[in-house]
């Protein structure tokens, strides 16, 4: 079987930041690190869900949502996956887009977005002032990130 470029990656190198991951037509990947992999320290469940939450409700809601295809976790707890059509988004726009997401979420006011039974699976695993924690963390990291930074 092929590897999966994921898992080509030293892993032991990867500092937290984002990285175009891969491009599948109008398809673009991006791994969004928020944690060093491999140092055992790794974003909690309810951290993951919380920043999911936050993080894909701002994006849908975003000047660019209609370029926004997807957004989630790493099965690693290390980050999450953003996908985009990069017809409509450069990396750079795409870097600004977070930027501006980031600095939204640590300033949200409000309650956590689909915090119900009727909303999500497992409304009890949210909390709105980690979400926003995490915003502001990888808002610190990504400041002044760069294309030139997107690569592995």
């Amino acid at each position: 079987m092929e590897r999966i470029a994921s898992f080509t990656v030293d892993h032991t190198k990867l500092e937290p930041g984002m990285y175009l991951s891969r491009r599948d037509g109008n398809v673009v990947t991006y791994d969004l690190r928020f944690k060093k992999p491999n140092t055992g320290d790794l974003l909690s469940n309810e951290q993951l869900h919380s920043a999911e939450h936050l993080f894909a409700t701002l994006l849908r809601n975003s000047s660019r949502k209609d370029a926004v295809i997807y957004f989630g976790p790493m099965g690693c707890q290390t980050g999450f996956y953003l996908l985009v059509d990069g017809a409509q988004l450069s990396d750079a726009d795409t870097i600004g887009l977070l930027r501006e997401v980031c600095r939204q979420g640590m300033d949200y006011e409000g309650e956590m977005p689909g915090k119900s039974a009727v909303e999500c699976g497992n409304y009890r695993n949210l909390d709105i002032a980690l979400a926003k924690e995490l915003c502001g963390f990888y808002y610190d990291i990504i400041r002044d990130w760069t294309v030139e930074k997107l690569q592995y």
